[in-house]
């Protein structure tokens, strides 16, 4: 059996919203899209987050966003992409 204090605690929509600096209709809309992890709880449906895996979806962002920025320079700089003019 699991304790309590061995279980990372649930975030709400409300505060995933709060994390991401985003609505919570798009935190619900994501949800569903399954572009955010989510676990819904109690018979209504409630959604709920990990920590852990809001985090991995801001570090995905990161990478994306790096990788976007990379592409963006190369594109500006042809001798960044290897072509020497």
């Amino acid at each position: 059996m699991v304790s309590d204090n061995q279980m990372s605690p649930m975030l709400t929509v409300e505060e995933v919203a709060r994390l991401l600096h985003i609505h919570s209709n798009t935190v619900r809309r994501w949800s569903d899209r399954g572009i955010i992890r989510v676990y819904r709880i109690t018979r209504r449906g409630d959604r709920r987050f990990r920590r852990e895996d809001i985090a991995r979806f801001l570090a995905e962002i990161n990478v994306n966003r790096g990788n976007q920025e990379k592409d963006d320079s190369t594109a500006r700089d042809p001798r960044k992409a290897g072509r020497a003019t």
